[in-house]
């Protein structure tokens, strides 16, 4: 006899969604619109004027090879749980994390390069110009965190057997948040790069 637990993830919605499925859309689709918002107002606040520009560091176009490289993984580590290949869905996930923690050390040294070149979030010196580009880097940063405590949870489930071909609920939210962040980014790189 099935739970009624099960009944609901196998029933799932009238959207053909599962109802977590459906939470983390409702998440992506506020973040877009928080990241909407703030690279709207980088755009106004330019075209008024007292706007520093500046060369963005060399680093982050490593860290944009990074977070496309983790994503890679991840998919990998999907396919693997889809063919019932668990060991290697668990190392695809721990790559995963481990190329996502270098993304997140590489966001920080390149806030180090940003300060080395007189670009500041804030006092004195600080410009508006420097100040979005922290902010858009440290929300991204921080949501790519959130990123890899949902990877990590996946991992454990999988390192105990609970993410395979007929239980694939878990990491395919995962992969899907986390492609979805690494999409983010390369749209924040993008978009630094041609408004600088």
């Amino acid at each position: 006899m099935k739970t009624s637990e099960a009944m609901l993830g196998e029933k799932e919605l009238g959207l053909g969604w599962h109802p977590k499925r459906v939470l983390l859309i409702l998440l992506i689709f506020s973040i877009v619109m928080m990241f909407a918002a703030f690279t709207s107002g980088y755009i106004v606040r330019r075209d008024e004027g007292n706007w520093r520009e500046f060369d963005l560091p060399l680093s982050l176009l490593f860290n944009t090879i990074v977070i496309v490289l983790s994503s890679a993984t991840m998919q990998w580590a999907y396919f693997m749980a889809k063919r019932d290949e668990v060991k290697l869905a668990n190392i695809g996930l721990l790559l995963t994390m481990v190329l996502g923690i270098v993304f997140v050390f590489g966001q920080v040294h390149s806030w180090g390069d940003l300060v080395a070149g007189h670009t500041y979030f804030g006092g004195s010196d600080a410009n508006p110009s420097g100040s979005f580009v922290y902010v858009l880097m440290g929300v991204h940063a921080f949501h790519l965190i959130t990123g890899l405590i949902f990877v990590a949870v996946v991992l454990k489930r999988s390192l105990n057997y609970q993410v395979h071909s007929r239980a694939m609920l878990s990491i395919g939210n995962a992969t899907l948040y986390w492609h979805f962040l690494g999409g983010l980014w390369l749209y924040l790189y993008l978009f630094l790069l041609l408004n600088h």
